[in-house]
């Protein structure tokens, strides 16, 4: 993967960081500055955490796979994107939470999933661990401190059209991968 790809790839990734931060900045009206930057952060550090954890899992199992490199990539890709366009589409019941640690580390561990699985794919195409972690978090810090702020200004954005977004930029670094 180039630059390029891992900077789109940060920008789906941060999809859930933005949405979600939006949905907190919908709520809080009062140490604000506090709750987004915590939240920014903490989205941050689990989206550049979890590619990591997903880099050095595959490389136990690398030479097994490493034939189907461009298939699993693939895959991968396309499952991701269909889960971010499929979840644009329900209804979402968001619970309030305060911005306490258990809830950070809970948001956290639920928006990076998806990253553990583009860590697979970091390894399998040979792109550079460190810095492909570090644009990914910065980007989920950028993309979290954002959304939180525009929940807060806004009150209303179609998250709807950001995660079919982040879908379709998934979607099409997966057939990159393929072809």
């Amino acid at each position: 993967m180039n630059l390029v790809d891992i900077l789109l790839l940060s920008v789906a990734l941060g999809i859930d960081c933005l949405v979600v931060s939006f949905s907190q900045g919908l709520i809080f009206t009062s140490a604000r500055v506090k709750n987004s930057s915590m939240l920014a952060v903490t989205m941050g550090f689990f989206q550049g955490v979890m590619p990591c954890i997903g880099y050095f899992a595959t490389g136990l199992i690398s030479s097994y796979v490493a034939p189907f490199a461009k298939w699993i990539v693939f895959l991968i890709f396309t499952a991701l994107a269909i889960k971010f366009i499929y979840e644009a589409y329900q209804g979402k019941d968001e619970e309030i939470c305060c911005i306490g640690l258990r809830c950070l580390i809970s948001l956290g561990i639920a928006t990076s999933i998806d990253a553990l699985g583009a860590g697979v794919n970091l390894h399998l195409t040979n792109t550079p661990l460190i810095f492909s972690a570090f644009l990914i978090g910065l980007g989920s810090v950028l993309m979290s401190f954002s959304g939180f702020w525009l929940g807060n200004f806004f009150k209303k954005l179609p998250s709807k059209f950001l995660e079919i977004g982040g879908g379709i930029i998934l979607l099409l670094l997966g057939l990159k991968a393929l072809l």
